[in-house]
């Protein structure tokens, strides 16, 4: 027998889908406006920084004539705001213009080197996420307890220590004393070019190959930036999983779990840390993009090829066109991620669906 669905029951459905499209729009708003913000802020440094893009292609010694003849292919003759318009349109279309220093055009090398700072990024997070988390849980069940001030402590280390002294102190016991892990880089010379990668992430793309042998030696180089990188994304992560578990703690339905005789284990891990996993999902997203845009140091300590490597290169060479395209690559997927994590978190909490 068919049931018919009444206009009372489809009144609440009609209002949490008109909730969501408002909120979608919101979001999809304040995105866009942020990624012009971002585009005007890149266009404006390029123009204010004393790099003349002209004479960094044609080098200072170029006649004059010559000078200004590519000045105006390349539109620098225009008012401000034509060349801004220019600029929009050749970023929108995905042409940032050619790398001085490589001589490819910015959008090929970025592609080759962003999987490099993606798999890095992912398997920073992954360590964070999975140690961080427990160790939230640890600090916040056992509150003012000696594991609490060690879960403490930790994370305070983990904010305060500058990033590439740490990745130098860890490259002096874990590689040139103990040699644990292989020599700065992504991958020893000896498989660079027999090893063709597919994906462009050397882990998955080993793996896939059955080449056991280049996944251990990318192993071995990935593992020491990726775990302080995680160790990082585990201060952050540990911090909020303990703050978020202690606010769930406190509620009254854990109360009421523990009077209805459920183990501690049932009402920590399958309570508490369920509803506190709903903000904790925008905190590792976030941090996760943290972690794409800020493993610079990281990359250039570790002799990384990935994005934030290939920018530094660029900018110690005045290549600004590779400069502001990495920089506008990494915004936007920092704005990307930030726009998933917060319709990620409105799908997950009922409280939110609403509004």
């Amino acid at each position: 027998m068919s049931t018919v669905e009444t206009p009372q029951e489809a009144r609440p459905r009609r209002g949490r889908a008109s909730a969501f499209a408002k909120a979608l729009g919101r979001f999809l708003f304040a995105a866009v406006t942020t990624y012009f913000g971002l585009l005007a802020v890149t266009f404006f440094i390029g123009r204010v920084v004393p790099i003349d893009p002209v004479l960094a292609i044609l080098g200072d010694r170029a006649p004059n004539h010559v000078v200004e003849r590519v000045r105006q292919e390349m539109g620098f003759n225009l008012p401000l705001y034509q060349q801004f318009f220019i600029y929009i349109k050749g970023i929108l279309s995905g042409d940032f213009g050619n790398s001085v220093l490589t001589t490819n055009p910015v959008m090929v090398d970025i592609r080759r080197a962003f999987p490099a700072t993606v798999e890095l990024a992912t398997l920073g997070t992954l360590i964070g996420a999975f140690v961080g988390v427990p160790l939230g849980v640890l600090a916040a069940v056992r509150r003012g307890s000696i594991a609490d001030q060690v879960v403490r402590v930790i994370g305070l280390i983990g904010y305060s220590v500058p990033i590439f002294w740490l990745a130098l102190i860890s490259l002096v016991i874990f590689y040139a004393q103990l040699r644990w892990v292989a020599f700065p880089g992504r991958i020893d010379i000896v498989f660079e070019y027999t090893f063709t990668p597919i994906t462009g992430f050397y882990l998955l793309d080993s793996a896939w190959q059955g080449q056991w042998d280049v996944f251990y030696d990318v192993f071995r180089h990935i593992i020491l930036p990726a775990s302080l990188l995680g160790y990082f994304s585990l201060a952050y992560i540990s911090r909020m999983t303990r703050s978020f578990m202690l606010n769930e703690l406190s509620q009254e339905y854990i109360v009421a779990a523990r009077a209805k005789g459920l183990s501690e284990t049932r009402v920590i891990w399958g309570h508490a840390l369920r509803n506190a996993a709903v903000p904790l999902v925008t905190v590792i997203a976030l941090s996760y993009a943290g972690l794409l845009e800020g493993s610079v140091l990281t990359e250039t300590v570790f002799s990384w090829p990935g994005i934030g490597l290939y920018i530094t290169n660029s900018l110690q060479n005045a290549d600004m066109n590779a400069v502001l395209g990495g920089t506008i690559v990494i915004g936007t997927v920092f704005i990307g991620i930030n726009l998933l994590s917060d319709l990620l978190y409105r799908t997950l909490d009922p409280r939110t669906r609403n509004r």
